[in-house]
Order: structure tokens, then sequence, then C-alpha cells
């Protein structure tokens, strides 16, 4: 079976991409991506073009994915999916709310039996959705969660086994763990941005504090030679990592929340914090965004 990349020829429209808080609308015309499929096993893949990592597991009984992207890019997925396997589809399975992540769910909308969620990030979608409505945007149609799950959540497709962990609230909060136990793979969605400056929505329930302490549960719950999956990095070819990847993007986060706090211990203002160029001891994390985390990283420490 042969590996194929195409560019993006079709357009997305406004009303999907006001579902992100992450991905703009300007960004994803002004950076088509062509898109890829790497084999991590030979039943588990990643899929990348335009948005957040997408995994995709091929069982007897059907094919399951994890995250959707957005319209175009999820049919493309599907489309190359349905080329290489004779396989109905069977699950899919948002890691959180946010668009470039479940925007294209609706391209599975009679393909799939469920869609599976955090209880948190089903309200989010919903509210994120109601807020563009409010706003007076057209949001595209989705495809909403069908089953939620508070804690823990375990399916098995064929002999596979596959599980959602939830241990409380990070990027936002409703993020959670897929674990393909069979595979030794999980997905870590947005709660690992490898080496890549982070999005922290603090509107959507996200906690820098608590972000790092589950990062340690994940971390004792998954074996010592999992393959980590992350949701976005700096370099695209490394979004695959193990779990001192997963170490460095915690001490990323506890350097960050030591810098504001010691600013403000000093007496500094938000403006002052917020030229903050460099956060001390960082050196491997880039790109844009810098100030997101400083933002809400100041938030956290003032909320009354």
């Amino acid at each position: 079976m042969k590996r194929r990349n195409f560019l993006i020829n079709s357009t997305l429209t406004f009303g999907t991409l006001a579902l992100s808080r992450f991905t703009s609308f300007a960004d994803v015309l002004a950076n088509p991506m062509a898109f890829n499929i790497r084999m991590l096993t030979p039943k588990l893949g990643v899929f990348t073009e335009q948005g957040g990592t997408i995994i995709f597991l091929i069982s007897d009984s059907g094919i399951s994915v994890v995250d959707s992207q957005f319209p175009a890019q999820a049919k493309n997925l599907i489309e190359e999916l349905k080329k290489r396997y004779d396989k109905p589809f069977d699950l899919l399975i948002n890691t959180h709310h946010h668009g470039d992540h479940s925007g294209g769910n609706i391209a599975f909308k009679g393909l799939v039996n469920q869609v599976v969620a955090h209880t948190n990030s089903a309200i989010n979608q919903k509210r994120v959705f109601d807020e563009a409505i409010k706003a007076g945007k057209t949001p595209a149609e989705q495809y909403f969660p069908t089953i939620t799950f508070d804690k823990k959540w375990k399916y098995k497709s064929g002999k596979e086994t596959i599980k959602a962990h939830y241990f409380g609230a990070g990027h936002t909060n409703g993020d959670a763990m897929i674990h393909f136990e069979d595979q030794n793979v999980v997905h870590m969605g947005d709660l690992v941005f490898n080496r890549r400056y982070p999005f922290i929505d603090r509107a959507g329930g996200a906690n820098i504090s608590n972000w790092i302490k589950i990062l340690d549960k994940g971390m004792d719950t998954f074996g010592t030679k999992t393959q980590y999956v992350f949701g976005h990095a700096f370099d695209p070819e490394k979004i695959v990592g193990t779990k001192d990847d997963v170490r460095a993007f915690q001490d990323y986060l506890e350097k960050l929340l030591t810098h504001v706090g010691l600013e403000i211990k000093a007496g500094k203002s938000k403006e002052e914090i917020m030229k903050t160029t460099v956060i001390p001891g960082v050196t491997e994390w880039k790109g844009d965004g810098i100030g997101r985390g400083i933002d809400a990283a100041y938030q956290e420490l003032t909320a009354k």
C-alpha cells in the first residue's frame, strides 16, 4: 500500500473554524499542508494535515479514530483509509473540544456508531457552538459526542482494547488521554505541545498547576515503553515521543508558573510581565505564542 500526499484543494468555512480557539481561518488558508500518514505499528497510524494530530486503529471489527481536525481534512483521512482497508468505520473519540480536533466530526456522521468525549468536552463543544450563533456567526453543522464519560471509559474493538482516561483540568477542563493498550500507544491530545509554546484555554477551564499534576498521573498509568502522540509539535515530525518529552513539557509548565509567580511577587504589573521574551531555564520551546502562556499563568495566579 502506497502512502499518498496531496495538497488541500478545498477551503474551510469560517463557521467550522469559529469552533477553534487555536487555529484561525487565516492560518489555515495561508499555510496549506499536505496530508501524511505514518504507521507506528502494523495496526495503528497517525494522520497529519491541518490541526491536531489524528490517530487511527485498524482492528478485526473496524476502524477507530481519535480526533478529526476539520471537515476537509477528515474527508481526506476517510477517503485514504477506505482505499487502504476494507473495514467499516466504528468509533470516533475527541481528546477535547477545540475545533482543530473536533471540527471534522461531521465528516464521520453516518459512518461511525458513536462519538465519545469527556463530559466537559461535550459541554464545551456545544457552548462554543452556541456562542458563535449568539455572536451572529453561522457555524457549520456539527456532530457532537453521543457518549460521554467522567473518569474512565473502555471499549473493545475486535481484540483491541481502547481506554480513555480523565485525570482533571489541564489544557482545558475536558482533556482525555486515549490509550491503545495492545499497541502500547497513548494519544495525549493537547496535553502536550512538543517543543512548541502551548495554547492554554482559560475560558475552557484550563489550569496550569493541575496540568502539571495530571501529566504525572498519565506517566504513572502508562508503561515506560509507551509511545506518546502529541496534539502539536514545533517540528511536525516530532508529534510522537516518549516519557522524556512529556517530562520536558511538564518542566516548561513548571518554569512558566514559577517565573510569572516571582514577577508578581516582585510587584511587577501585568503589562511589564507580558514583555517577557524568554522563560528562565527554558531553552527548547520555540515558535509564536509565548505571551499566551504568560497571560494564562498571570490570570491563574491572580484569580480570586
